[in-house]
């Protein structure tokens, strides 16, 4: 950001506070403020996350009495970004301040304030004495895959991430310089931003081009990361993937990603989760199933069955008299994890199944029963349905 930028901001207007507000008046009204405004309750809402930017810029400066009376000075200094011309000079009138402030880098010769203007701005700016603070720049975003057997998926894991990331070279400590000592890059002043009009009396940031938005550029670049202050790093991470994930599912470890420069805040890390499959058991959400074969005998007349359930022991579950092919039953409780703790069920579907071979006993017996059941045709209603009956 620029020093241009910094004088025409009104940081009282922003946290909507007179300008002979108390300190403590200031930090009650940026605690409102903040709460209203913090991405964390505004999630997606990026109108919400520049108001945001803008109250904690706001109370950065206020909140400082040192840098208060210095943005106070500069306000009365240039009349809110334009600067204050002597009687009959006709008002005030704009002009660029960065041209200003160089010359004042620059000494006290033609064009140039030595002391003075660079004195008042020092402290607010970071541009006194030829230094300039640079901006802390957020690490980055990393994304993982890991692979996870059904019961880890149910029941939650811990697992071991081996990642690839960037992180500050150790060569140069993050400097991007042999001798540690970069120079502040000119072009940006060391925010690592540049603005360009739009016109309209609108302009852009973007990166600067000259620094890569670092904002400093290495005298002797480091034979290692090449002058970036990055480079490659690799790490093994414990990371606990909670229980009832499901296939595909996406999560979001904050700050765990690759580490920030200059004090930024790490990045995030992404893991997606693939999850095989089980030989008995598969998912419904929080609901675990399971097909179970029965006898004809134990369908036709009912009975008790041993169920299997996943990492349990078994249950036993009643089959009503005339259970039908394909019915499905309820295990209460012996499902997937819940994220309150508690667990889904087992859905339990019955298979009838049909013998293959017969011996003559059976056959008998099977056809003593035919003959018992002559009178019923099952595909009745069938047939009714069919004409519309």
């Amino acid at each position: 950001m620029s020093t241009k930028d910094f004088v025409e901001k009104d940081y009282y207007k922003v946290l909507g506070v007179p300008k002979d507000a108390a300190e403590a008046d200031i930090k009650k009204a940026y605690r409102k403020l903040a709460r209203e405004f913090h991405p964390d309750a505004n999630k997606g809402d990026a109108s919400a996350e520049e108001r945001f930017k803008e109250i904690s810029e706001a109370y950065d400066v206020l909140a400082d009495p040192k840098r208060r009376k210095e943005y106070d000075d500069a306000r009365a200094l240039f009349g809110n970004g334009g600067f204050r011309a002597g009687p009959g000079a006709g008002g005030s009138f704009n002009f660029d301040l960065g041209d200003l402030f160089g010359g004042a880098q620059g000494g006290a010769g033609a064009g140039g304030f030595g002391g003075g203007l660079g004195d008042v701005f020092g402290g607010l700016f970071n541009r006194g004495g030829g230094t300039t603070r640079t901006q802390p720049r957020r690490g980055q975003d990393i994304e993982s895959e890991v692979t996870l057997s059904f019961t880890e998926a149910v029941d939650g894991a811990t697992v071991p991430l081996r990642m690839s990331s960037s992180a500050a070279c150790k060569a140069c400590s993050g400097t991007g310089d042999k001798a540690g000592t970069p120079r502040v890059c000119p072009t940006c002043v060391g925010t690592g931003q540049v603005s360009r009009g739009t016109g309209g009396g609108f302009s852009l940031t973007d990166p600067c081009p000259d620094c890569k938005g670092r904002g400093l550029i290495p005298e002797n670049p480091c034979d290692v990361c090449k002058g970036s202050g990055r480079a490659t790093s690799s790490r093994t991470m414990q990371v606990r993937i909670p229980a009832g994930v499901s296939d595909g599912q996406r999560i979001r470890l904050r700050g765990k990603g690759a580490p920030g420069e200059r004090g930024g805040p790490n990045g995030d890390l992404y893991v997606v989760v693939h999850v095989g499959e089980h030989p008995v058991f598969g998912r419904k959400g929080d609901n675990l199933t399971v097909t179970v074969p029965v006898t004809f005998p134990e369908a036709a007349l009912g009975g008790e069955v041993k169920v299997p359930t996943l990492g349990g022991p078994p249950v036993t579950l009643r089959i009503p008299p005339g259970t039908p092919n394909g019915r499905t039953m309820r295990a209460r409780g012996k499902g997937a994890l819940r994220k309150d703790g508690t667990r889904g069920d087992l859905l339990v579907t019955v298979e009838v199944v049909v013998p293959k071979d017969l011996d003559d006993k059976a056959r008998d017996a099977l056809e003593t029963f035919r003959d018992a059941t002559a009178g019923e045709d099952p595909r009745a209603e069938l047939f009714r349905a069919a004409k519309g009956e």
